[in-house]
C-alpha cells in the first residue's frame, strides 16, 4: 500500500534540512576564516600562522604499547669530561694489567660516546625549536641564526672534547703498552737470571763430592765413599743435559737434599778447609788445561780441513779432466782469442786451482756487469788443474764475456825466479806458487795497462766498471785499508813484519796503514816504471836468510808496495766472511765485493752458514756433474 502524500512531504523537508545544515557546516568556517583574515594586521597574521603550525600530528602513546616511550624531559645529555693526558696516563698505567679485549672495548666505547653526544646535540636543537613553536614564540631570522650558531658551537666543543678524550685514550694505551712491555722484559730477564740456579747448584754439588772423594785413601771402600759415588751418579742422571731449572725432573729437589746431607757427612769427616781449597784449585787448573788442549785440537782440525780438498771437488776435477782429454785439439780452443790482449777492455784475473771457486768469481763478476761483452777474464792455474778448469768453462761459458785459461807451467820466464821461499808450513795457502804469482803481473800480461786481480774466495755483487775510471795518481795498487782498530779485519804492520830488525825499523813506519788483498786494481805501467818485481825479489831473498816477516804473501805485499797504494772506499770490499761471524749484514749487502778471507771457505763443510748463500747462489747444483759427485749447497 503506498504511503500517504503527507508522509512524503515530511521526508522531503527532512532531507532538505539535513542538506542545508551540511552545506552551512562547510561554508560557514570558510566565510568566518576569510572574514577574519581580512581584518588581521601583518604581524597578527604571522602569529596566527605560527599558531596553526604549532599543531603537529602526535601519535597516541597508548597505541604503541609495544615500545617503551620516553618524554623529552626525561632525556639527559652525557657528561662531557675532558681528561688531562697526565691524569689519564696514570689511570691507564694503574690498570695496565687489563686484557686487550678490555682496552678495545674502552676505545669502542669512546667512539660510541662521541656519536651519542652528536645525536643528543641535534635532538636538543630540535627540542628548542619545537618548544619555541609550542609556546607561540616568534623567532626572527637573527634569533634563528644565533640559535643555530650556539648549537653548532656546542657541537664543536663536544666533538673536540671527544677527540681529545680519544687521543688521551690512545696515548694512555701506548704508555700502558710500553710499561707492560718493559715490565714483561724485566720479569723475563729476572726469570732468566734464576732459571738455571738449581742446575748450577747441582753441578757445584758434584764438584764438591768429587773433591771429597779425592781425600779418601786409594782403594778405600768405606760407607761414605760408596755413598758419595752413588750420589754423584744420581745427580749426573738428574742433571743430564738440562740447561734451565724447568728441564729438571720432579725428583731433583729431593736428590739435592740427599746430596747435601752426604756432603755434610764428608765435611765432618774431612774438616780441613785449606786442603779442600787446594784440591779445588788443582781441579780448576786441570780443567783449564783440558780446555786449552781441546781448543788447540779444534784449531788444528779446522786448519786441516781448510787445506784438504773435499772429496766432491776432487771427484769433479777428475771427471772434468777425463772429459777434456776426450776432446780434439780444435774443440779445446776458446772463442774471442783476439780480445785476450786488448788494453781497451776490462781485464780481470784470478789465480786458482779450485774449479768451483774460480767459476763463482767469473759468474758473479759477469752477472753484475753492465757491459759483459767488454769483460775478459784470465784464469791462471797449474798443469794439474788446467784440464779441469778449461773443460768447465768450455761447458759453461759466462755469457758474452771472454775467458782465457792459462797454465803457469807454460811461463818459461818463471823458471829463472825462485817464486817462494821454503817456509816451515804445510799449509798450501802459504806455500803454493799460485799465491805468489801475483807479484809477476807485468810479466804474465805484458800487453795490458791495467788489471783487477781477485782472490778465488771472493764474490762480486756490483758492477766494477767504475774502477777503470779511477785516478790512481801515480800509485801502483788500489786496495781497501785494514787499519781501523774497531774492526775485526784490523792489522798493524808489526803483526806480520819483524820491526825488531834494524833494516825494517829504519825503512818502514810501524804505524803505517795496512791494506788487504782480495780485490785489487793494478796499474801495470807504473809497476814496470818502478820495477817492483825486482823489489819483491829483494825482500824475498832477505827473508829467506833472516826472519823479516811471517808466512804468506800479505806481508811481502806491504813491503813491496809500501807508499805506492791508493786507498779504495770501503764499499768496494768487505772482509771477514771466512773468519768473523759478526760481520754486519747491511755492510755485506752494500759492498761491491765480499771476501771470505780466513780458513772457513764457502765450499768447505766448516763454512759459516749465514754467509754461505752469497756464494752458493752462483753455483748450479742441478748440473749432472755436480750431482754425480754429490756436491750440494
Amino acid at each position: 500500500m503506498p504511503p500517504p502524500p503527507t508522509m512524503k512531504k515530511i521526508r522531503r523537508w527532512q532531507r532538505t534540512l539535513i542538506l542545508a545544515l551540511l552545506s552551512l557546516s562547510v561554508v560557514a568556517p570558510l566565510i568566518f576564516v576569510s572574514h577574519r583574515l581580512n581584518f588581521l594586521t601583518p604581524d597578527g597574521r604571522r602569529d596566527f600562522l605560527d599558531d596553526l603550525s604549532s599543531f603537529a600530528y602526535k601519535p597516541d602513546p597508548l597505541k604503541l604499547s609495544a615500545i617503551e616511550q620516553e618524554s623529552a624531559e626525561e632525556l639527559e645529555e652525557p657528561k662531557q669530561v675532558v681528561y688531562k693526558e697526565n691524569d689519564f696516563g696514570v689511570a691507564i698505567s694503574n690498570n695496565s694489567e687489563r686484557t686487550n679485549d678490555s682496552e678495545d672495548s674502552l676505545t669502542d666505547g669512546s667512539r660510541s660516546n662521541l656519536l651519542e653526544v652528536n645525536v643528543s646535540e641535534v635532538d636538543h636543537h630540535e627540542r628548542q625549536v619545537e618548544e619555541a613553536q609550542q609556546k607561540g614564540l616568534s623567532l626572527t631570522d637573527g634569533d634563528k641564526r644565533n640559535l643555530n650558531e650556539t648549537v653548532m658551537h656546542n657541537l664543536d666543543i663536544s666533538t673536540n672534547s671527544q677527540s681529545t678524550r680519544s687521543e688521551n685514550i690512545e696515548v694512555g694505551d701506548k704508555q700502558s703498552d710500553r710499561k707492560a712491555t718493559r715490565r714483561h722484559q724485566n720479569s723475563r730477564s729476572q726469570y732468566r737470571k734464576v732459571t738455571n740456579h738449581k742446575v748450577e747448584e747441582i753441578k757445584d754439588q758434584i764438584v764438591r763430592a768429587r773433591a771429597y772423594l779425592s781425600f779418601a785413601p786409594p782403594g778405600s771402600n768405606s760407607h761414605l765413599v760408596k755413598e758419595l759415588k752413588l750420589r754423584i751418579k744420581d745427580m749426573e742422571r738428574v742433571a743430564g743435559e738440562a740447561t734451565y731449572d724447568s728441564d729438571l725432573p720432579r725428583s731433583a729437589l729431593q736428590k739435592m737434599r740427599h746430596m747435601e746431607a752426604s756432603l755434610s757427612k764428608a765435611n765432618r769427616a774431612f774438616p780441613d778447609c785449606s786442603s779442600m781449597a787446594s784440591k779445588l784449585h788443582a781441579m780448576n787448573h786441570n780443567v783449564e788445561e783440558q780446555l786449552r788442549s781441546q781448543q788447540r785440537q779444534a784449531t788444528y782440525l779446522v786448519h786441516l780441513a781448510a787445506r784438504t780438498t773435499p772429496k766432491g771437488l776432487h771427484c769433479l776435477s777428475m771427471r772434468l779432466t777425463a772429459d777434456y782429454f776426450a776432446l780434439g785439439p780444435e774443440q779445446r780452443k776458446f772463442p774471442n782469442e783476439n780480445k785476450f790482449n786488448d788494453p781497451k777492455l776490462y781485464h780481470y784475473a784470478v789465480f786458482s786451482d779450485n774449479v768451483l771457486a774460480s767459476a763463482v768469481v767469473v759468474n758473479s763478476t759477469v752477472s753484475a756487469a753492465k757491459e759483459e761483452e767488454k769483460i775478459v777474464f784470465h784464469v791462471v792455474t797449474n798443469s794439474l788443474y788446467f784440464p779441469a778448469i778449461s773443460m768447465w768453462f768450455l761447458l759453461n761459458p759466462p755469457g758474452s764475456a771472454t775467458v782465457h785459461i792459462q797454465n803457469m807451467d807454460n811461463f818459461k820466464w818463471l823458471s829463472k825466479y825462485s817464486t817462494s821461499k821454503k817456509y816451515d808450513s804445510n799449509d798450501p795457502r802459504y806455500t803454493s806458487e799460485l799465491n805468489y804469482l801475483r807479484f809477476y803481473l807485468p810479466e804474465i800480461f805484458p800487453a795490458l795497462h791495467k788489471i783487477v786481480l781477485f782472490d778465488h774466495d771472493v764474490v762480486v755483487q756490483q758492477d766494477l766498471s767504475g774502477l777503470w775510471n779511477a785516478n790512481m795518481e801515480g800509485k801502483v795498487i788500489g786496495a781497501v785499508q785494514t787499519c781501523e782498530e774497531s774492526e775485526s779485519s784490523f792489522r798493524r804492520m808489526n803483526m806480520l813484519i819483524n820491526f825488531s830488525d834494524p833494516f825494517i825499523a829504519k825503512r818502514f813506519d810501524v804505524n803505517a796503514c795496512t791494506w788487504a788483498f782480495g780485490m785489487n786494481l793494478f796499474d801495470l805501467q807504473q809497476w814496470r816504471r818502478h820495477n817492483l818485481t825486482a823489489v819483491y825479489h829483494k825482500y824475498l831473498q832477505m827473508g829467506s836468510k833472516r826472519p823479516l816477516f811471517n808466512t804468506g804473501s800479505l806481508p811481502l805485499g806491504w813491503l813491496t808496495f809500501y807508499n805506492k797504494t791508493m786507498v779504495l772506499d770501503r764499499r768496494w770490499q768487505v772482509l771477514g766472511l771466512g773468519s768473523d761471524s759478526a760481520v754486519d749484514g747491511n755492510e755485506i749487502e752494500q759492498s761491491a765485493v765480499i771476501h771470505y778471507d780466513g780458513v772457513r771457505k764457502p765450499w768447505l763443510d766448516i763454512a759459516m752458514r749465514r754467509y754461505k748463500n752469497y756464494w752458493t747462489k752462483f753455483v748450479n747444483f742441478d748440473c749432472p756433474l755436480l750431482q754425480r759427485c754429490n756436491l750440494q749447497a
